[in-house]
């Protein structure tokens, strides 16, 4: 893909994830995965992210910073939302949360064959309990 077709396509996927579509992950997962370091499947990505919007339905990614070097994609995104469940260990409480991620992705075939993504939780687990 080129720079412009990568970033196009990291959009689709963003705004897919945030719609919480997970009917149209496999237009960017690989079937195989590097997740953070460890060798996984869609389905083990899919799963977190179900988890996740599950707990937190309003669960929402806003990139602030993209950077693109050929296969590989780095953001700095803002991860917002309110639990509606226990989710990481903390009851709901009516709190909201508003955190930064970084990811770090490769590509191949059009797809994600490595997602690494980072976040400080004591940060979120803070604001979940202020």
């Amino acid at each position: 893909m080129t720079e412009n077709e990568l970033r196009a396509w990291y959009a689709r996927y963003i705004a897919d994830l945030n719609a919480h579509r997970f009917d149209r992950m496999e237009e960017f997962i690989a079937d195989r995965v590097l997740l953070n370091g460890e060798p996984g499947t869609r389905d083990d990505v899919l799963a977190v992210q179900r988890h996740d919007v599950d707990a937190v339905p309003d669960l929402h990614w806003e990139i602030r910073e993209l950077l693109l070097d050929r296969d590989r994609i780095a953001i700095r995104a803002i991860n917002t939302g309110t639990p509606a469940k226990e989710w990481l260990g903390v009851p709901p409480s009516g709190a909201s949360f508003e955190i930064v991620e970084y990811a770090i992705y490769r590509v191949a075939d059009g797809r994600f064959i490595q997602m690494t993504a980072l976040h400080d939780s004591a940060d979120l687990r803070r604001q979940l309990t202020a």
